[in-house]
């Protein structure tokens, strides 16, 4: 099929960037399918942060009225030892709201919903299909032929892989994952938990063990957290998939170390959205082969570590859209643009801060207590500028280009 001045293009995940592409692809006309393998939205979530040039991204899009009624209140983060005493607290005041915790804060299911929403205003050309996902990829220089789960097959102009750190839109047109991935040293995982006693309203509590951070977050409800885990450990293969084998390691990690480990061991047991999966890195030599690009974590995860997943996703779609939008008829063109403009900003958002897990968790109890102590000393009032120089801040001089001449979220043609 030929390339036309509104090409079809199909995206491959319904998660935030899959959406945010979509719905500023829809409003330069273009034609969008979209297909989820879950079978509904998820809701919940670990909470995400806007700022710098993606809370640009979705003032530019007219979602901010919309994030701000389901906005999380939250103060900052609150270091705890083992018997709960705090000893160091990073408010998010100290850095104007640009540090771990931001001015903006949302889960991600509560801003997924918020693309959807704007999506479902939409209406027009939007064709959303869940539980479904590719399963081949058959591209020439005209298009892209896909196969689907269900049986179906369809040609488009563009395929979009939007679909997570283990996409299978990657694997499909790049090759196997292992190519692409390096193993950060750990595993993170977060579910909800009733919200333990004694807990801080507001305030994100974290508690450092041997081999192992604990935190509990604010949820959207006050009779519910977020438990965070991150773990150092060797990879282990097996782990994929299975739900006990995950259990376990959180167990062997928590078990024994005082504070609330209990509730959240319980919680876990319990939580309906348990989430766990190793800290991994994707690096790709190219975010397009021939008709197909990748987008969000697909083509550039930093992991959870980064603290810049969403803003990556948020980003890199404002920009694959702007620049299909600039030349709807030159899709290979736009492909390389999109390339050129998000590089700068991947390259800093992807950084590591202090150093990644190695730096941040020890397995001894000494180590442990060392990293508390530094934490105290590096949270003090002296060190908030260095502490603002090494790890916060570090995207907000990026320059976000301007695609559309109408930021209110209408449909409009993009400036050139």
């Amino acid at each position: 099929m030929g390339t036309t001045s509104t090409p079809r293009i199909l995206v491959s995940g319904g998660g935030i960037a899959g959406n945010a592409v979509a719905l500023q692809l829809l409003r330069a006309g273009i034609t969008v399918t979209i297909v989820e393998r879950a079978t509904a939205p998820r809701p919940g979530g670990q909470a995400v942060d806007l700022r710098g040039p993606s809370r640009e991204v979705a003032e530019r899009m007219g979602l901010m009225p919309a994030i701000g009624k389901s906005q999380l209140q939250e103060l900052g983060i609150t270091y705890v030892d083992p018997r709960g005493r705090t000893y160091a607290n990073m408010s998010m005041e100290y850095f104007e709201g640009k540090g771990p915790v931001a001015e903006i804060e949302i889960t991600r299911g509560d801003l997924n919903q918020v693309l959807l929403n704007e999506l479902a205003g939409l209406g027009g050309t939007l064709d959303y299909r869940y539980g479904e996902w590719i399963t081949a990829l058959h591209q020439d220089d005209a298009g892209v032929r896909v196969e689907f789960a269900s049986g179906q097959s369809e040609s488009f102009d563009l395929v979009v892989g939007a679909d997570g750190v283990h996409s299978a839109t990657r694997r499909l047109a790049f090759g196997p994952e292992e190519q692409f991935s390096t193993y950060l040293g750990g595993y993170m995982s977060f579910f909800t938990i009733p919200t333990p006693p004694n807990i801080r309203p507001g305030w994100f509590t974290m508690q450092m063990i041997p081999g192992a951070a604990v935190g509990i977050r604010p949820d959207g409800r006050p009779d519910t957290a977020k438990a965070i885990l991150t773990m150092l450990t060797d990879r282990d293969p097996a782990l994929r998939g299975d739900l006990d084998a995950q259990h376990r390691l959180v167990h062997r990690h928590l078990e024994g170390d005082g504070w609330h480990a209990p509730a959240v061991l319980a919680g876990m047991a319990a939580a309906d959205d348990f989430y766990f999966d190793e800290l991994t890195r994707i690096d790709m030599p190219s975010l397009s082969a021939g008709r197909v690009t990748l987008l969000g974590d697909a083509g550039y995860c930093g992991s959870p570590m980064t603290g810049m997943g969403t803003a990556m996703a948020m980003v890199g779609a404002y920009l694959l859209a702007g620049e299909i939008a600039r030349t709807p008829d030159d899709l290979p063109d736009a492909l390389r643009r999109y390339e050129r403009q998000v590089t700068p900003f991947l390259d800093k958002a992807r950084e590591l801060p202090g150093g990644g897990i190695q730096m941040m968790l020890s397995h001894s109890r000494f180590g442990t207590t060392t990293r508390r102590t530094v934490n105290r000393v590096m949270m003090s009032r002296m060190m908030r500028p260095v502490m603002m120089k090494m790890f916060f801040g570090k995207t907000d001089d990026y320059q976000l280009p301007t695609y559309f001449s109408d930021t209110a979220a209408t449909a409009s043609r993009p400036t050139e």
